[in-house]
């Protein structure tokens, strides 16, 4: 007998374990389909997590993926209250309340309660049938599936991320934006509620088309809560007294040009995590509308904010009234005529090359370029006037002149490997001199960046737009001394009439900027920085259509300065002059830097034997003891080799004179510190040395 039994036990163990093997391959080979949970709305979002714009999946839902972290906690307690109260104990299917349904059907004849789990409706959400005794078999089955491969969490983020909500609405988080016009997380309890009935019927309780029928399924839940003890009677009675919403809200549209774009893009990423500050955009936003109800018909204008210190875009405005006529055109994207704005970078290549100083004395006045022959904005010319001043009057002539020198070719070239997109008039021709004045296209993307790149000291790098992308290359525009004298030149531009008395802005931060205006008033923009921040603006038509009101000064201007009133105050303290700057007069400049010339014919290479200067005493690095306190000279004699006379010598950029190659430069310090000495020659070549004057003990 023992021996049969015992044969008996081992035929049953072998049978459960080939039954064991059977279930296991069959669960192996046939999966959950997890299609649609995956089938996601891609979502736009700021760079702290804040949606900003959500697009239809592939399949025409919105289909918000939601956790339960992302959820009310009181809609979950009523969910799990209402649905499953077993949910965190069982394994995807609940015997007790399985047991209870078959009495009860039993007792009444037909179905009195159901025994789904919240884990079976998930199920059924991933794989929707007809409703059946086969199709019930078959979530119990799928729902034992996904008890074993995901966590309680998991499962519940399935079912939120699912749930039909009406239409065509599937989850929590798009129910609850598109009823409530708020994230899960901020639903009050009769909209918890409303939630957790309208998937038992998601057709029949929509509140946006019967509204009575809502408020009862709602109801329906806030008595069985009262019953059950989950929320008091008092808060149930103040919740039943609230109405429904009788209409479906638009989804969130922030940033929406930007958002487009980066949703073709990344059109596999569900999720796209953008560099935009969700407060600012919104901020930027409002201000746009509220200064576009001042333009003429047709108006629009594009703003976009750039952090300096990580060139990351913090607000891009392509464009006001979305769904307007030809409102979805990235405006901001786009290449439009820059009038003067680009001028500071002929100015600042200028610099870089030594041929021209911020002091450097130039004619305004009428010239001929050939054929071309430029007029001033104003129609009149200014004579005689300092390379600082025709920058920060934007006068056309010596831009042009100093364009001339420089080259168009290089000009543009420089633009280009800095990132910058160009349009020219007409593919293949080399660039020309009208470039100077707006005679080509860029976007004010691009010429943000190139603004940025002045801010960071004369160094340009692609702006970023997603929280992933990587830091992109360097690219010089030009030296740092060139950006320097940019940032104080334009730092001291004229204000727009109304601001320049105090009125409007205060001044918390010190703003270099420039305005452009293009040919036939199409466009209007302003461009500058702080210590911080690079904002741009541009302010016009999308179809290019003119109007005489649109100047940059005017125009754009103010709603810079407005821009840079909505951020924070700038952390970061005034870049240091840096080695080699020279802050002289014209008559202090050498020789070379105090006029510049038109070139009206190349000029031959200079043919010197003569070296550069370099300074011999003190040598860079250097500490030098300052002369006894009862010493008759208290001066120390400055030596250079090399250079053409005359040789101009500075410390901290303030010019000590003029001197000819061998005659004694002597100076005297005026107590101990850190000084940087600076010898210039005739060609405008230099050389520095950072040195520390020292007391002896």
């Amino acid at each position: 007998m023992t021996r049969v039994w015992r044969s008996r036990l081992i035929t049953a163990a072998f049978a459960l374990l080939g039954i064991a093997c059977a279930l296991a391959a069959a669960d192996r080979a046939n999966p959950p389909d997890m299609t649609r949970y995956a089938a996601l709305s891609p979502e736009v979002v700021a760079r702290d997590g804040a949606l900003l714009r959500p697009f239809l999946s592939k399949d025409g839902f919105w289909r918000l993926k939601t956790d339960p972290r992302d959820v009310n906690a009181r809609y979950l307690l009523l969910l799990k209250a209402y649905e499953d109260k077993r949910f965190e104990n069982h394994w995807g299917v609940d015997p007790a309340a399985l047991a209870r349904a078959v009495l009860q059907y039993a007792g009444a004849g037909r179905v009195v309660s159901g025994a789904s789990t919240l884990t079976m409706q998930a199920a059924r959400l991933l794989e929707p049938r007809p409703r059946g005794l086969g199709a019930k078999i078959i979530q119990m089955a799928r729902a034992l599936q996904l008890e074993e491969r995901y966590s309680k969490d998991q499962i519940l983020s399935i079912y939120l991320t699912l749930a039909p909500e009406g239409g065509n609405l599937e989850g929590i988080r798009a129910a609850s934006l598109s009823y409530f016009g708020k994230e899960p997380a901020a639903l009050d309890l009769s909209q918890s509620a409303l939630l957790v009935a309208l998937p038992q019927s998601p057709a029949r309780l929509r509140p946006d088309r019967h509204g009575l029928a809502a408020i009862a399924g709602r109801n329906k839940v806030l008595a069985r809560m009262v019953e059950e003890g989950v929320v008091t009677k008092g808060d149930a009675d103040v919740a039943m007294r609230e109405g429904v919403p009788s209409l479906r809200l638009a989804m969130p549209i922030v940033a929406p040009h930007l958002s487009a774009r980066l949703a073709r893009q990344y059109q596999n990423s569900p999720r796209i995590v953008t560099t935009l500050d969700a407060g600012l955009q919104g901020a930027v936003e409002r201000l746009a509308n509220q200064e576009r109800a001042y333009f003429e018909d047709g108006s629009s204008l594009a703003i976009v904010v750039v952090d300096n210190r990580t060139h990351a875009v913090l607000a891009y405005l392509g464009g006001t009234d979305y769904w307007g006529k030809s409102g979805q055109i990235d405006l901001a994207n786009r290449a439009r005529s820059p009038g003067s704005a680009l001028k500071p970078f002929i100015y600042g290549l200028a610099f870089d090359d030594l041929i021209l100083h911020p002091s450097s004395m130039m004619e305004d006045e009428p010239t001929q370029f050939g054929d071309y022959a430029p007029r001033d904005f104003s129609g009149a010319f200014q004579g005689a006037v300092t390379a600082r001043d025709a920058l920060r009057m934007s006068l056309n002539i010596p831009a042009v002149m100093v364009l001339d020198r420089v080259g168009p070719l290089r000009f543009t070239l420089a633009l280009s490997n800095a990132g910058a997109r160009l349009a020219f008039p007409t593919r293949g021709d080399a660039p020309s001199l009208p470039v100077a004045l707006g005679g080509l296209g860029i976007s004010l993307a691009d010429i943000a960046m190139l603004y940025c790149g002045i801010a960071d000291a004369g160094v340009a790098r692609p702006l970023r737009v997603t929280a992933d992308a990587p830091q992109g290359a360097d690219h010089r525009l030009f030296g740092a001394v060139a950006a320097w004298y940019l940032r104080d030149i334009l730092s001291g531009v004229n204000l727009p009439e109304g601001w320049a008395m105090g009125q409007g802005l205060s001044r918390q931060r010190t703003i270099a900027f420039k305005t452009g205006t293009s040919y036939g008033f199409r466009d209007a923009w302003s461009v500058g920085f702080s210590n911080d921040y690079t904002v741009g603006v541009w302010v016009g038509r999308a179809d290019g259509a003119p109007d005489s009101g649109r100047v940059g000064r005017e125009t754009a201007g103010p709603i810079l300065l407005k821009t840079f009133g909505l951020l924070p105050a700038d952390t970061r303290p005034d870049p240091p002059m840096p080695a080699g700057a020279i802050t002289a007069s014209t008559d202090q400049l050498p020789q070379g830097l105090r006029i510049f010339t038109r070139e009206t014919e190349a000029s031959p290479p200079r043919q010197t034997s003569v070296p550069p200067p370099t300074i011999s005493f003190p040598p860079n690095g250097a500490t030098v003891p300052l002369p006894e306190a009862n010493a008759k000279d208290k001066t120390i004699m400055l030596k250079a080799d090399g250079g053409e006379a005359p040789l101009t010598w500075l410390v901290n950029g303030a010019p000590i004179g003029n001197f000819d190659r061998f005659a004694p430069a002597l100076y005297a310090p005026p107590g101990e510190g850190f000084a940087r000495i600076t010898v210039v020659d005739a060609q405008g070549r230099s050389d520095s040395a950072q040195v520390r004057f020292k007391k002896l003990h």
